[in-house]
This record gives C-alpha cells, structure tokens and sequence, in this order.
C-alpha cells in the first residue's frame, strides 16, 4: 500500500527546520526495512513536508515518521497519514 504523510510546518519555523534538515534528509534516505520512499516534496519555500511510502500498513507508516528528525523537533503543526489508493 501507498500513504501520503502531510505535515504542515509550525508558524515562524524556519530556523529549526534549517538546522534539522540535513538529519531530516539522511534519515530520510537511509535504510528502513519495511518502508520504501517513493517521494519526497521539498521546494525553495517550504511551508511543510510531502513524502510518499509504501509499508504494509498504516502502524508501520506512523513508526517510520516518528524517528523522523523534524518530528522528534516538534517542527509539525499537524500531521496526516492517509492511505493512497
């Protein structure tokens, strides 16, 4: 199955995004055993995270993001993960 993860940056933000964004990207793009990035969103002005994975489930997903640098930051406003059909 493929989910969507949406997650929409805090207000005044910026800074914290900018010095998590390189452990942001390694985390991204090492190795997970049950999840494969299929893409991932990250434009010049960022306001937020795209990123789209295939996992078996949505608890595999929801794992996955936690260990998420911008996520362990408290970066996120709020937070979807939406199965993709």
């Amino acid at each position: 199955m493929y989910f969507m993860i949406a997650a929409l940056d805090r207000p005044d933000s910026i800074d914290m995004r900018l010095k998590t964004r390189d452990a942001h990207r390694e985390y991204l793009h090492g190795k997970h055993a049950q999840i494969q990035l299929k893409l991932a969103a990250d434009g010049k002005i960022t306001i937020g995270s795209l990123i789209t994975v295939k996992a078996s489930d949505r608890e595999t997903v929801e794992a996955f993001f936690a260990g998420d640098p911008f996520r362990k930051a408290d970066l996120f406003r709020s937070v979807s993960v939406l199965q993709w059909r």
